[in-house]
């Protein structure tokens, strides 16, 4: 449209799913923190379904594409990738396009694990990265679905950045 101006603040949506792994050696990581004795998720990288969706709702956000085009699993550079890095080399992308983040807010889909124990751990991880709050609230598909199968774990996340104000010389 000519003559409107140019947006200050953006709105992303990220999404994300894995299944569980069969190898009892995959460790599960969500929103950065490791959950012992819970199964692992099949993923070219960490598989991380919080900071992967995260992710996407930056990128999304700020109109840079998506998390496998800048890291494609075809790349083996990013063979087990710790996904909370992807993260942080995203936010810096985010940051050098010119906007910082607001907040971020997550639902997880999950039978298990049970999320609530950690939910502080993830959120100041996540939040640490981002450099604003991420919010992650656990949900159940009440038995419907793979989901609901306990077949894996997904992740929706919606972000809201906004244009980093130039300082005046």
């Amino acid at each position: 449209m000519s003559g409107s101006r140019p947006a200050r603040m953006r709105i992303g949506n990220g999404f994300d799913v894995h299944r569980f792994s069969d190898d009892p050696e995959r460790v599960l990581v969500l929103g950065g923190v490791a959950f012992p004795g819970e199964p692992g998720l099949v993923g070219h990288s960490d598989a991380d379904v919080i900071s992967h969706a995260v992710s996407e709702a930056l990128l999304g956000a700020a109109g840079l594409g998506d998390l496998g085009e800048h890291f494609p699993d075809s790349d083996e550079t990013w063979a087990g990738a710790d996904s909370i890095r992807l993260l942080a080399e995203v936010v810096r992308m985010v940051a050098a396009d010119g906007w910082s983040a607001v907040n971020v807010d997550c639902s997880v889909v999950a039978e298990r694990p049970k999320l609530a124990s950690r939910r502080d751990d993830m959120q100041f991880a996540l939040s640490a990265i981002v450099g604003a709050p991420v919010s992650i609230k656990g949900r159940r598909a009440e038995g419907m679905g793979a989901l609901g199968r306990t077949e894996g774990v997904a992740c929706f996340a919606s972000a809201l950045i906004e244009r980093i104000e130039e300082t005046a010389l």
